[in-house]
């Protein structure tokens, strides 16, 4: 998971979030003031990817940009079956976890200037993560300028019809939680208003694994305004590197997308 620069990113990057994904286990949850509580599954975000996972992955095009990437399942499947795919996330734990296993990855807000951007073939926001930063609106439309024209998004929304901005704290259930930060939680009716509005359309849905997502295509004529910050060189100090030769940079994930 991640959010945005200026937010409350340490929340993910400290303990019990931290502490969990180091261990690989749970139990941890997101913890809302008035006392409800998301069970967050870190044993499967630590495992490797599976059938529900595959699929998503076998509907990725071109090279992939993991928003949120947590732990790392996905880019290193992805790497492994020598797919270009880079994975950002806020978490200095779950980026070191990605590049452990095989996957690349980069400390980073999806909101921070990023390699490649308008030249994703894919983006993936999966396990909840349409809700970094507390707006869809904003996430998804810079989702669609950091995606090639007619790139494909795949988000997982919530198996309930809910459109929701909350403000939440990571918890292990023992007493002790990170900072508050915001949080969005949508169902699919809401993921594809709010992805309509940032310039997307509707391609595919489907459920797996008690699990639901949709494909969502750019549009060609979507604007993609460039932002005021641009993309990092190659040589950024900020990319963090496996140091394997058998994987790219980061920057050259897209160089041929």
């Amino acid at each position: 998971m991640s959010a945005p620069a200026g937010s409350a990113a340490p929340a993910w990057c400290a303990d019990p979030y931290a502490e969990a994904l180091r261990a690989g286990r749970g139990p941890l949850f997101l913890h809302r003031s008035d006392g409800w509580l998301l069970p967050l599954e870190v044993e499967r975000w630590c495992a490797e990817a599976d059938t529900v996972d595959l699929e998503v992955l076998r509907r990725c095009e071109g090279a992939v940009l993991d928003v949120g990437c947590g732990p790392g399942r996905l880019v290193a499947e992805l790497a492994a079956r020598g797919c270009p795919a880079l994975g950002v996330d806020v978490s200095e734990a779950a980026v070191a976890h990605a590049l452990r296993i095989g996957g690349q990855a980069l400390l980073r807000s999806v909101f921070d200037p990023l390699p490649g951007e308008g030249r994703w073939g894919s983006a993936l926001l999966i396990d909840g993560n349409v809700g970094i930063g507390g707006e869809p609106g904003a996430l998804l439309r810079r989702i669609a300028r950091l995606l090639a024209p007619g790139g494909l998004l795949i988000a997982e929304s919530a198996p309930v019809d809910v459109d929701e901005r909350v403000h939440v704290r990571v918890a292990d259930g023992r007493g002790a939680a990170g900072t508050p930060f915001p949080w969005a939680r949508l169902g699919t009716p809401a993921l594809l208003r709010h992805a309509r509005r940032a310039g997307f359309r509707p391609e595919a849905q489907w459920t797996a694994g008690g699990r639901s997502f949709a494909a969502l295509r750019r549009r060609d004529a979507f604007d993609v305004r460039r932002t005021s910050r641009t993309a990092e060189p190659v040589n950024s100090t900020a990319v963090i590197s496996s140091h394997r030769a058998r994987n790219p940079s980061p920057d050259r994930l897209v160089a041929d997308a």
